[in-house]
């Protein structure tokens, strides 16, 4: 009896050496960094309030509306349109964005004579607000200075075709347009842009032929940013 309590009291004080041995060791303990929520905010805000130059450019889709004649049905016709761009920060999320742009428009109209067609290159000046709606995503409004270059008309009544730089033409040389818009940035310098333009006074033609009319563009380009 005795022999068997000595073993009983030997295995236990080796087993309490054996644990405390264990605790001593070292233990590895794996751990996740994680950029904390305040620092991953401050990296998108530093890179929010860097201004920015850029260029862009793209396609314009455009036409007229309120011409007051109803035979001048206008249809849309193609052009183009390219610049500079600006980013200037002012409070998250809000920017001041001003571009210069070249851009053609125009419109084709059929007549009782014939079919007329007009392409008018502008230099526009958006002074848009912009705001970052979401991380990836902008929504821009305000107005457009609007200055027309020239002007090239073309005239086809079946039998002839006219074509002067000034045919029948006299239209206000500057005036305000409104544009609003949106961006989806497809990378970090690279922006994918839609945007719609209207005049917000009608072009005075002081001719028979050409009632008033206002210019609308839908706009679909490419935006490329630079630090």
């Amino acid at each position: 009896m005795k022999k068997i309590l000595f073993m009983a009291i030997c295995l236990l004080v080796a087993g309490e050496v054996s644990a405390q041995r264990y605790d001593r060791r070292p233990r590895r303990v794996r751990v996740v960094r994680r950029a904390p929520v305040q620092e991953r905010y401050n990296r998108r805000a530093d890179d929010f309030y860097r201004p920015r130059v850029g260029l862009a450019g793209g396609v314009n889709f455009s036409n007229t509306v309120d011409a007051y004649n109803s035979d001048f049905s206008t249809s849309t016709i193609a052009g183009w349109h390219a610049g500079l761009t600006f980013d200037v920060p002012i409070a998250y999320p809000l920017s001041f964005a001003p571009e210069v742009l070249f851009s053609q428009k125009g419109y084709k109209a059929e007549t009782i004579d014939g079919t007329f067609k007009q392409r008018t290159n502008y230099v526009d000046i958006p002074l848009l607000a912009k705001f970052r709606l979401v991380p990836g995503f902008n929504f821009v409004i305000g107005p457009q200075l609007t200055f027309i270059t020239s002007t090239h008309n073309t005239y086809d009544d079946g039998f002839n075709t006219i074509s002067e730089s000034e045919y029948g033409y006299r239209g206000d040389k500057s005036y305000i347009s409104g544009v609003i818009g949106v961006g989806i940035d497809l990378n970090r310098n690279v922006e994918l842009r839609g945007r719609y333009a209207i005049d917000l006074g009608e072009n005075h033609s002081n001719s028979s032929a050409i009632p008033d009319y206002r210019n609308q563009v839908f706009q679909l380009g490419l935006g490329f940013k630079f630090q």
